[in-house]
C-alpha cells in the first residue's frame, strides 16, 4: 500500500498503522504544499476500504474494486449549479467534492451531508474526500461542520487542503491532521528517470526546480523552460559583464510585450535562479544547492567576474522588484529599473 505514491515515507507509515489497528479517524485532513500527493495518498486510503482483500497492508491495487477508485466524471462547464454534488468515482463508496472556480459551493457540502449518511453500498465503508477544502466560505464550512461533529461510522471523511490555515479552527479541531512535506528532489528525479522515460540531466534539471511538487515535475516543459533560461543567461550576460544597457532596455521590453505577458513570473524565477547560483558558486557553497546544474561550468564564468557583493545586491534587487507588485507598479519600468541597477 502507498509503494507506488513519491515520498513522505512518515505519513505512509503513520496511515499503515491507523489501518493496522483499525484506528483511521474518521475525520482526517491532509495538509501540505501543492503537488505533494495529498489527493493521491487520500484515494489510496479509500482503496484500502473498499478493497475486499484489504489486509493489513492495506488495499491490494489490482483488484475491480481498487481500480475503480479515482475514476471521476467531473464536470468541464461554467454553471455552478453543476458543482452542487459529490461526483462518484466507478466505485459507488468513493466521492469527491470539488471547487467551481474559487468556491467550494455550499451545495455541493449539502450533498456531502446527505450522502454521508447512507450506508456502504459494496465496501465496508464510504469515503467522501473534499479537494481544496481551504475554499469553503463560511455558509459551507457551517455545513460541513455538522458532518464532522457525529459522522457515520461506516463514513470517513477526508479534507485536502495547501492552506489549512483557512479552515475554521472548529473544523480543525474535529479532524486528525495528517501534515505532508515537499517531495525530496533525488525522489523526484527517480521518479521521472524510471517512470516517465527522462533523460538524466533533464530529470536533475526538473527535480531541483520544482520546489518538491511531483505534479509540477509532471507538468513540466523542458524544452520550453531551456528556451527560456538561455534568454535569461544572455540577460545576465548583458547586465553584469557587458553592461550593454541598450540591449537590457531592448530585453525588457521584450519580457513585456504581449506575447510574453504570460510568462514574465516564470522568467523573473529563472533569471533570480541563475544570479542565486552565480551566488552559490562565488560563495564556495555546497553544489547540492545549485539549481542549474547543467550549467555549472558556465555559470562559474560569469560569477568569477562578477563580485559577491554585487550578485547578493541584484537578487535584493529582484526580490524588491517582486515586493514591488503588491502595489501593481509599472512591470516594464521596473524591470528596467532592475536591469540599470545591476549593470551600474
Amino acid at each position: 500500500m502507498f509503494s507506488k505514491l513519491i515520498g513522505n515515507e512518515n505519513v505512509k507509515a503513520s496511515l499503515r498503522h491507523l489501518l493496522s489497528a483499525d484506528r483511521v479517524p474518521n475525520s482526517l485532513l491532509f495538509t501540505g504544499p501543492e503537488g505533494v500527493g495529498k489527493k493521491q495518498f487520500a484515494l489510496e486510503l479509500a482503496r484500502s476500504f473498499v478493497c475486499p482483500d484489504s489486509g493489513q497492508k492495506g488495499a491490494c491495487a489490482k483488484c475491480p474494486a481498487c481500480l475503480r477508485v479515482g475514476h471521476f466524471n467531473t464536470p468541464t462547464s461554467e454553471k455552478g449549479d453543476d458543482y452542487d454534488r459529490v461526483f462518484f468515482s466507478e466505485h459507488a463508496d468513493v466521492g469527491l467534492v470539488i471547487p467551481y472556480k474559487r468556491n467550494l459551493r455550499v451545495g455541493a457540502i449539502r450533498a456531502l451531508e446527505i450522502q454521508a449518511n447512507f450506508r456502504p453500498y459494496e465496501a465496508r465503508a464510504r469515503v467522501f474526500i473534499v479537494d481544496e477544502a481551504d475554499k469553503m466560505n463560511d455558509a459551507a464550512s457551517n455545513a460541513l461542520l455538522k458532518t464532522l461533529e457525529e459522522p457515520p461510522a461506516t463514513t470517513y471523511i477526508i479534507l485536502v487542503s495547501s492552506r489549512p490555515n483557512l479552515l475554521l479552527p472548529t473544523i480543525r479541531s474535529r479532524c486528525q491532521t495528517i501534515r505532508f512535506a515537499p517531495v525530496s528532489s533525488m525522489a523526484i528525479e527517480t521518479f521521472l528517470r524510471t517512470a516517465r522515460g527522462m533523460g538524466s540531466d533533464d530529470a536533475t534539471l526538473v527535480a531541483r526546480f520544482t520546489d518538491g511538487s511531483v505534479a509540477r515535475a509532471i507538468e513540466f516543459d523542458v524544452g520550453k523552460f531551456r528556451t527560456q533560461r538561455e534568454v535569461q543567461f544572455a540577460n545576465i550576460e548583458k547586465a553584469l559583464v557587458k553592461m550593454d544597457r541598450p540591449a537590457l532596455i531592448r530585453a525588457s521590453e521584450q519580457l513585456n510585450d504581449a506575447k510574453n505577458k504570460d510568462l514574465y513570473e516564470s522568467n523573473l524565477d529563472i533569471f533570480e535562479s541563475l544570479v542565486r547560483d552565480m551566488w552559490l558558486i562565488k560563495s564556495g557553497s555546497d553544489p547540492d544547492g545549485i539549481r542549474h546544474l547543467d550549467l555549472r561550468d558556465r555559470l562559474r564564468s560569469i560569477a568569477i567576474l562578477v563580485p559577491i557583493a554585487k550578485l547578493a545586491d541584484s537578487l535584493t534587487e529582484i526580490e524588491l522588484l517582486r515586493q514591488s507588485f503588491a502595489v501593481n507598479i509599472n512591470r516594464k519600468s521596473a524591470t528596467e529599473a532592475l536591469f540599470m541597477k545591476m549593470s551600474a
